[in-house]
């Protein structure tokens, strides 16, 4: 199937959260899925796992290959050289900032979070009882950059972690190499340690291009933690799987010091997605990546023509737009009246820290016409007695 010929109604049976949360009038425009038929290897692999019944208990991590997959892959993609035994499984990237949290810093210490940021970002920190140090990114003209001198002086000598989203969402910053040196350079200098979520490191528009915090130096890499999934880039979120990367032992060791059977194990059909999707999976995703940009540059256009009162910076990464809908008067709130007036249901901007208060982020992952109807939606919802 042609990713422009996604059907509605077939979406509509489909039982994840995007396509089940909301009434049936309601185009789901919000969670980070995409629609798009998932890759044939990945439905191959799964497919040959059931036919044989072998859904029993896995083997272990590395006993998987996976770990080895992994750095094959991120040497490949990235340019990043690390070992398997660096590596270790994770249910989903989330799970693991929560136990880095609790590994590496220690009630009421603080967590450098620059907000605009993906929510768990700050449940994470607020629920293991860690203190949040907000640093949140200037939106400039040119988009949003971090504020190195803000950040500089707000860290104090209890501030343990730098908790860094890269590729940034909701923004869609990728963070140059000499940004993130400068980032780098504050954490060596405070002592600190970087939970370094990468998720969407294989979702970066040419010509940027996604750098590995811990491969700017070793100095770094002893100091981080990095957490990637094949979830977003091959949109199989609910098949459950993260990779952490330890870039010294004694991170790693500070990791084991909260139980490992919290975590729970990774499944044996998620074992079978994930080799598929980085061993097999890359012409689909390069195909995936051109769709993804034609649309990102005509939603952009879209909003510049007809939502001139919006501020919107073209995602370098990830497929999602972050648009300030602030200087309109849309009460309770965008999100709310999108999905009132336009049965549109975004991601409200309140969620992702105080600076996003009058923003909405549209997930832009789905066929051209379905995006085009969730845009004509908001238009007549603008437009003068469409409320």
């Amino acid at each position: 199937m042609s990713m422009s010929d996604l059907n509605v109604d077939s979406l509509r049976q489909r039982r994840g959260e995007k396509w089940a949360q909301y009434p049936p009038d309601v185009l789901p425009c919000w969670v980070a899925d995409m629609d798009f038929e998932i890759a044939q290897p990945i439905k191959d692999a799964i497919q040959q796992r059931i036919n044989r019944s072998d859904c029993g208990y896995p083997v272990a991590a590395q006993a998987t290959g996976l770990p080895k997959i992994f750095c094959e892959r991120v040497a490949e993609r990235h340019q990043w050289t690390v070992t398997p035994d660096q590596v270790d499984l994770f249910n989903d990237v989330v799970q693991a900032i929560y136990f880095g949290l609790l590994a590496l810093a220690d009630e009421g210490e603080g967590v450098v979070i620059q907000t605009p940021i993906y929510p768990p970002f700050i449940a994470a920190t607020t629920e293991t009882k860690r203190r949040l140090v907000l640093c949140p990114l200037a939106n400039t003209v040119a988009g949003y950059e971090i504020d190195f001198a803000q950040m500089r002086a707000s860290i104090d000598e209890n501030t343990s972690v730098l908790l860094l989203c890269n590729p940034h969402n909701p923004s869609g910053r990728c963070f140059t190499r000499a940004e993130l040196e400068a980032l780098s350079e504050i954490v060596v200098a405070n002592d600190m340690t970087i939970i370094s979520d990468e998720i969407h490191a294989d979702l970066v528009f040419a010509p940027n291009k996604h750098i590995p915090s811990a491969s700017l130096s070793p100095e770094v890499a002893a100091r981080t933690v990095t957490l990637m999934s094949a979830s977003k880039a091959f949109n199989i979120a609910g098949i459950c799987m993260a990779f952490a990367v330890f870039g010294s032992a004694e991170m790693r060791k500070k990791f084991t010091q909260v139980p490992r059977h919290l975590r729970g194990g990774v499944s044996a059909l998620s074992v079978a997605a994930v080799s598929a999707a980085f061993t097999e999976g890359q012409p689909w995703l390069d195909k995936t990546l051109a769709y993804l940009k034609t649309n990102r540059d005509f939603l952009a256009a879209h909003a510049a023509a007809n939502w001139p009162q919006v501020t919107h910076h073209r995602a370098q990464a990830t497929y999602l737009a972050w648009f300030d809908f602030s200087n309109y008067d849309l009460p309770p709130s965008p999100y709310k009246f999108f999905l009132e007036h336009a049965k549109v249901a975004l991601s409200d901007g309140a969620r992702f820290g105080e600076t996003g208060a009058g923003f909405t982020r549209l997930n832009y992952a789905t066929s051209r016409p379905i995006l085009q109807e969730a845009l004509s939606r908001i238009d007549r919802s603008l437009a003068p007695g469409g409320r």
